[in-house]
């Protein structure tokens, strides 16, 4: 009769279930993964597939008894590690629609607004086309790869034995935050500019002609540069977004 021992058990379930947990954790909350189009059982199957493909890489990770009194906690950083690789790409993605909202405001397409199932809350279309546009560019350059690779390289960094406590003191997450929302107002800076400068010029003509209704040609006037001026400026989207992508992944590799 075979008879398999619980150290054995543990053996061989242990480098498995922890990157498990991790990885499923990162599906529940970073971009593309977390769509609600996706099956539950597709994201469990993948993250499954994940952790057995990424063994040969996890050697030397410490064995943790399912039983033991620090099960529980592991099983809490590994969600934890999870959801904050996951969160800090979803701020990379609401800094983009942050600029779009930015821009939106100035062209005066705020109004515009309709429910976004994925915010849960209003968005404007200026706001929702770079969110789309992001999303796009984020799977061109394989972003999706990459995120999947920063989970298996943390364990390097954040070992599956370690305290969340300690996890969330060495990223310092709030600290992504100022970056985010400074690259946001970089992002939207030149069309702001534009848009300025434009409101400034319908300035200037309504005080030479005061008999021209500036309010009916305002509107199209700036809706007109504001649409050239995405069309010019969208080209450049890839390189603030790359950037912040590095320093988020950089946060859980180094």
């Amino acid at each position: 009769m075979i008879s398999f021992s619980e150290a054995q058990i543990a053996a061989w379930l242990s480098p498995i279930l922890w990157p498990f947990l991790r990885v499923l954790g990162m599906f529940s909350v970073a971009p593309i993964f977390s769509m609600r189009s996706i099956p539950v059982r597709a994201k469990v199957g993948l993250a499954l597939l994940i952790a057995i493909a990424a063994q040969p890489s996890l050697t030397g990770q410490p064995i943790i008894d399912v039983n033991s009194p620090g099960a529980m906690g592991a099983v809490v950083q590994q969600v934890g590690v999870g959801m904050a690789i996951g969160f800090a790409v979803r701020l990379v993605f609401s800094a983009v629609e942050l600029a779009g909202e930015l821009i939106g405001l100035q062209m005066g397409l705020n109004f515009a607004s309709f429910f976004n199932p994925a915010s849960g809350g209003q968005a404007s279309a200026v706001s929702a086309f770079f969110g789309q546009i992001s999303l796009l560019l984020f799977i061109v350059v394989n972003g999706h790869l990459t995120l999947v690779m920063a989970v298996v390289r943390s364990f390097r960094t954040f070992p599956a034995d370690g305290n969340i406590l300690e996890v969330l003191a060495k990223i310092q997450l709030y600290q992504l935050g100022t970056e985010l929302f400074a690259s946001a107002l970089w992002i939207a800076l030149p069309m702001i500019a534009l848009l300025v400068f434009t409101s400034l010029a319908l300035g200037i003509i309504s005080r030479v002609a005061p008999q021209m209704n500036i309010y009916a040609i305002g509107f199209p006037i700036t809706l007109s540069v504001g649409m050239v001026g995405i069309a010019a400026t969208l080209p450049m989207l890839d390189t603030p977004l790359l950037a912040l992508m590095e320093k988020v992944i950089d946060l859980f590799i180094r």
